[in-house]
């Protein structure tokens, strides 16, 4: 393959390796920069190398890009879901992307940024080749060669897991390549992709046991790569060859040699120390919770990026997680996330089930315990409470942002969001275009409606912070430098992955207890069964259903519903065919049509619409200063808020529902576009994005690769393309 990238430095910059609690990772301060191949002589040296393919390749807290895997943020991923509202350029019905300009262009995933070699997306392929051959021929020892190299092979397999699951086929570039003018390889088939993965997967599973099997990496090399984390990847991809994405004629096959490899495999990734996150104190899902903030060896973190708490300007030491900072309120030094109603309307009601009219799994039994949109918050799931934030509940941080600005509430310890809106203008009041709301508590204009809480460092749940409070913004200082770690692949993900090829390979009983470990963790017992309807065992369609369902709901805002749904082609059940493509693309398994089969309300034709909690008709309208607040300005007072400490949470709701109804009325407000006669618009997301086409840039660099099929060749004056990702 062609790759113009002038810059053929080996680039080591082992100072900016992983970080943890001690900055194990950071304490070489050797700069490897154009070394030669007597680096990889030397295990300081090699390992320098390799702390190098960490700092690059682990996932990060930024939106989807080539080098980056969604995170759970309104990106182009996460608003093409249930999470938030607002048309990302995969489900805007009147945007077509393309792949012939630059203009609407469809997000380019296989180049990355030409003429630099980490930048490219082969060229930290080439990085990686590079450091296989240089340890491979060595004088290492066996032992450190198979340590060091178990963990490149790691990261082979993860960068071209990234590209396949969106391409198909892709190259593969197995050895150290000069990227020069007659350096091409082809487009191999995805099959053939899927294989080389699973090699490289499994040679580091081998070369990494000895270190690892034995309860993982320990001290130090804590956060490294294990055997466990790649045989959990090797779980996602299999299943990603199982899903109806690849696998239109569901190939029983596949599902059964998953299933096997799989159940084989779990053993040996409970040996290098992972299981799932729990406590003997486990009150309203705060073990749910507590697992994103463990900073020390956390069984649930099978493939986890370290970050650190350091402040300063621009260190080459520094590397702080930003997600805490965008989900806090403004008030309190953040930015804030807004959840979409339509997910908050979809989680499980106390009882287990999906609310009564939710209207998405249409075969999963309905609650028994009434749901009210205008009090959402009341009797849901304990994840419900982890996952968002309303006007009237306590959420706690240790700081005070009253320093940055006076206006704000002062006391982090006893922070209560007061999220509620008003209005200047009556007309504004009803009109669900309207955004001229001020937020409560000097959140004015810079407010949102529900805010997203996953992954929180809550005081109440951790009361030894991970982040450094910074209320004045200097040398570049945000309020919150968090060294929270991040969690790419957690230990529920590898029970949910075999739960599903479990059901898929026709052990819908087995996947059925995977599923009750996963809702034991949440709060739920076998006195009610766990909150799990009784006829999943018998009835594979429907346990698949309620597999998704659980991913959507205990994986919300980790960056992984948007590859759930293409994968099972949830936008239109698959049934939609792309012009151009061959037979062997019609979906022949679960009935010709993934949405129908499972019971779910395809996504396509959908909309989603948001809500907020605006002063009720009584108290008029305010004014825009932090001061205005007609509710309290007009005799309003405020209900204690609900302290998720106590475990009397119902008594607490109740409360606060009762206040909600004498002193809020909700509003709804327009989440998805509407065209320019404000007429509504509808999601839609075209067939042919399930895979992805090479974009201009990447085509023109890359001259002699064929368009996918569904996507205009560049090359070949916008002709048709001609790969097809699921030719074998």
């Amino acid at each position: 393959m062609k790759i113009n990238i002038r810059l053929l430095s080996i680039g080591l910059i082992g100072t900016l390796g992983l970080s943890s609690c001690s900055d194990s990772f950071l304490e070489d301060k050797k700069n490897y920069d154009n070394a030669n191949k007597d680096i990889y002589n030397y295990y300081s040296g090699a390992n320098g190398r390799l702390n190098d393919i960490y700092s690059w390749c682990l996932p990060t807290t930024n939106d989807l890009t080539w080098k980056y895997p969604s995170m759970g943020n309104a990106d182009i991923a996460g608003k093409s879901t249930e999470e938030y509202s607002g048309f990302s350029d995969f489900v805007n019905p009147e945007v077509e992307l393309t792949s012939t300009s630059s203009t609407n262009a469809v997000p380019d995933f296989f180049m990355g940024t030409q003429n630099n070699i980490q930048e490219a997306v082969y060229g930290r392929i080439r990085n990686i080749n590079d450091a296989i051959a240089g340890i491979s021929g060595s004088t290492l020892s066996d032992e450190e060669k198979n340590t060091l190299l178990g963990q490149i092979y790691f990261f082979r397999a993860w960068c071209y897991y990234n590209l396949v699951k969106w391409y198909g086929g892709v190259p593969l570039v197995k050895e150290l390549l000069d990227p020069v003018e007659d350096s091409f390889t082809p487009r191999s088939t995805a099959k053939e992709c899927i294989d080389f993965i699973l090699e490289d997967l499994d040679k580091a599973a081998t070369m990494l046991a000895a270190k690892t099997t034995n309860g993982g990496w320990t001290g130090s090399d804590y956060g490294r790569v294990t055997t466990g984390t790649a045989l959990a990847l090797k779980g996602r991809v299999l299943l990603l060859w199982c899903s109806p994405l690849f696998n239109r004629a569901n190939d029983r096959s596949r599902w059964e040699s998953a299933y096997a490899q799989m159940t084989a495999d779990l053993p040996t990734i409970n040996a290098c120390g992972y299981g799932l996150y729990s406590s003997s104190s486990n009150v309203n899902g705060s073990d749910f919770a507590a697992q994103f903030l463990t900073s020390g060896k956390n069984p649930e973190a099978v493939f986890v990026t370290l970050y650190n708490n350091i402040a300063g300007d621009g260190l080459d030491n520094q590397k702080n997680n930003s997600w805490e900072r965008g989900i806090r309120p403004a008030n309190t030094g953040g930015s804030g996330k807004g959840a979409c109603a339509m997910l908050v309307n979809l989680f499980p009601m106390a009882d287990g089930k999906i609310p009564a009219g939710a209207g998405t799994y249409t075969k999963l039994e309905a609650s028994s315990v009434a749901y009210d949109a205008n009090y959402p918050f009341v009797g849901r799931d304990p994840r419900f409470y982890r996952t968002f934030a309303f006007p009237g509940f306590r959420w706690a941080y240790n700081g005070d942002a009253s320093a940055k600005d006076p206006n704000n509430p002062s006391d982090g310890k006893n922070f209560e969001l007061w999220n509620y809106v008003w209005y200047t203008d009556l007309n504004d009041q009803g009109n669900p275009e309207s955004g001229s709301s001020y937020g409560a508590d000097n959140l004015l204009g810079s407010k949102q409606s529900i805010y997203v809480r996953k992954k929180s460092d809550d005081l109440d749940v951790n009361g030894s912070p991970l982040y450094q409070y910074v209320a004045t913004d200097t040398k570049g200082a945000a309020p919150f430098y968090s060294a929270a770690p991040l969690i790419e692949l957690r230990y529920a993900e590898v029970l949910l992955n075999l739960a599903e090829v479990a059901c898929g390979a026709g052990h819908p009983d087995k996947a059925v207890e995977y599923l009750q470990q996963i809702r034991q963790r949440a709060g739920y017992t076998a006195a009610n069964g766990y909150g799990l309807q009784a006829n999943l065992a018998g009835d594979e369609a429907t346990c698949m259903s309620a597999i998704l369902y659980e991913r959507q709901i205990e994986f919300a805002y980790e960056g992984k519903r948007f590859d759930d749904m293409r994968r099972w082609m949830l936008f239109d059940g698959g049934a939609t065919p792309v012009p151009g493509a061959p037979a062997t693309w019609q979906l022949t398994g679960w009935g010709g049509n993934t949405c129908t089969w499972l019971g779910f309300k395809q996504f396509n034709g959908q909309r989603r619409d948001n809500i907020e909690f605006r002063v009720a008709d009584k108290y008029g309208v305010g004014g825009t200063n932090f001061d205005s607040d007609p509710l309290l300005k007009n005799g309003g007072t405020r209900c204690a808020a609900v302290d998720l400490r106590n475990a009397d949470l119902d008594t607490q709701l109740a409360n606060l529902k009762t206040w909600y109804a004498d002193n809020l009325a909700v509003k709804e407000k327009r989440g998805d576009g509407y065209d320019s006669q404000h007429n509504l618009l509808y999601i839609y997301f075209r067939p042919k994005y399930y895979f992805l086409g090479l974009a201009s840039g990447a085509q023109n660099a890359n001259k002699g690769l064929p368009q996918t099929i569904g996507w205009e060749d560049y090359n070949n004056g916008g002709a048709q393309g001609t790969f097809d990702p699921l030719a074998q």
